[in-house]
């Protein structure tokens, strides 16, 4: 390790000297600004139009062939690579040997002619060019792509610059959060920005992080979910509103958990569940088009057909179908207890049936959850914000959507009952109070807002982060953010 820290610092003291020799040369190595008349891909794919003009493109140089007399390069910028062809001749004897002395990751603007050469690639003949900004750090061994994960993850720049599919999949990941938006703007959804900060956390089972505020003295705790804001302004009036917003969860890290990630909610006035399920159906139906043209879509070699209809199919049928127990013909938590320690499930001794129902899901069906299914009727015991069936008051009128077997939505009927909803709060303190620290707290204010009356209400929550790997592909959740949690490394 010495050695390899001994290796590094001589490379960045002879670029640093390099530095030093432009400066005295009165070249300045770090610009101020470069205009540009093309990016790569636009010269390639305008070719035709553009042979024998002339242009500009600036990007980083990530491959050199010294010729002697001339000088092949290749500059990356954010449409791609292009050649660059430069010659004695054209910049005199000095200036060339400062672009022959030019290392792989500098950054350079280039002016000159678009050409074809002999070997048919489409290049710029320089007649000039500028440093603008001299890299003091050699990028990984050749240009192939950096493999390392934990240096992807922690150096994401260094991830950008060596992968162009990673820089791909960021790409599309805004296309597909800017498709959502066009998709919910047409339908007449306002946009909206709630609380980061919150002196409850609610709207979603989950452990908060905790922060203080100093000048008031006060704990605060990073929002969980965006909920309980947004049914706020739907009491308010506003009938149709969504917010894509980060989320903070101290949870553990997996290949489908960041501890801060991103999600879209949206509630509708009016509406329920079913009106939510459509909508849901329609929008990634719409996003996936747009950003694919196609509805078909490959994920980690399962083919994911994402033309209508849906599956939708209630939670017991599939645990009946999975595992042969139907839990509509056990009545209380103490048989419910029962058959999951037949079946070696691990659980607590006072769990309710409807945590257990929910234990079997994930344990036998979720899994087996490939393409688009709805999974409807969960039980109010999981369910503390959703509107109760009205025809089996044990279950909830609520749904999530699961591709590849991972929860991809969750949506319901708002519960808009004040005096249920308190009495479902009150049961959850109750759960904190025996340990559960991922109960929900019971929040007085929304309880008023309640009490101000709700209208019927459809809500829904998506997980961009999941829906983006879904679209692009990738296996893990940090291949999707650019940023993903990481521990800190050790020096």
């Amino acid at each position: 390790m010495d050695q390899m820290m001994e290796q590094i610092n001589e490379l960045i003291r002879i670029r640093l000297d390099k530095v030093s020799e432009l400066k005295a040369k009165g070249i300045e190595p770090y610009a101020d600004r470069y205009e540009r008349t093309h990016i790569s891909e636009e010269i390639i794919n305008g070719f035709d139009q553009l042979e024998e003009k002339e242009v500009s493109v600036a990007g980083r140089i990530m491959s050199k062939r010294d010729m002697g007399k001339t000088c092949f390069a290749h500059i990356q910028d954010i449409g791609g690579r292009i050649q660059i062809y430069s010659r004695v001749d054209a910049f005199g004897e000095e200036k060339f040997e400062t672009f022959k002395s030019l290392d792989i990751g500098d950054i350079i603007g280039v002016k000159g002619i678009v050409f074809r050469t002999k070997k048919g690639e489409i290049s710029i003949r320089a007649e000039e060019y500028r440093i603008l900004s001299k890299s003091l750090r050699n990028l990984p061994e050749k240009f192939h792509g950096l493999t390392n994960v934990e240096t992807r993850y922690r150096q994401r720049y260094l991830d950008l610059i060596m992968n162009s599919d990673v820089k791909q999949t960021f790409i599309v990941r805004s296309q597909i959060i800017r498709a959502m938006r066009e998709y919910l703007e047409d339908k007449g959804f306002l946009e909206v920005e709630t609380p980061t900060l919150m002196t409850i956390p609610g709207g979603a089972t989950a452990r908060p992080f905790i922060t203080h505020h100093n000048a008031l003295d006060m704990q605060l705790y990073m929002r969980i979910a965006l909920e309980l804001p947004l049914k706020r302004l739907i009491v308010g009036g506003f009938e149709k509103v969504y917010e894509i917003g980060r989320i903070f969860r101290n949870e553990g890290i997996s290949v489908k958990h960041n501890p801060e990630f991103t999600m879209m909610e949206l509630y509708q006035a009016y509406a329920d569940y079913e009106d939510i399920m459509n909508l849901t159906e329609d929008m990634i139906i719409y996003i996936t088009r747009k950003v694919h043209n196609t509805l078909e879509l490959s994920y980690q070699g399962e083919t994911i057909n994402f033309a209508k209809p849906w599956k939708r199919v209630k939670m017991l049928d599939l645990i009946k179908e999975y595992t042969g127990i139907d839990f509509e013909e056990i009545q209380t938590d103490e048989e419910a207890r029962a058959v999951a320690d037949s079946r070696g499930l691990i659980i607590g001794k006072d769990e309710t049936k409807g945590k257990i129902i929910n234990a079997f899901f994930e344990e036998y069906v979720e899994s087996k959850l490939i393409q688009p299914t709805f999974v409807i009727g969960h039980p109010v015991d999981i369910s503390p914000l959703a509107k109760r069936n009205a025809r089996n008051p044990e279950y909830t009128d609520r749904f999530e959507l699961f591709i590849y077997g991972r929860e991809t939505a969750n949506a319901f009927s708002e519960l808009n009952d004040p005096i249920d909803q308190r009495g479902r709060f009150e049961k959850q303190m109750v759960e904190r109070e025996k340990g559960d620290e991922e109960a929900h707290m019971l929040d007085e204010d929304f309880l008023q807002s309640l009490e101000y009356g709700l209208p019927p209400t459809g809500g829904l929550g998506i997980g961009i982060d999941r829906l983006v790997m879904l679209l692009t592909d990738s296996a893990s959740i940090r291949d999707v953010i650019l940023f993903p949690t990481m521990k800190p490394r050790e020096e």
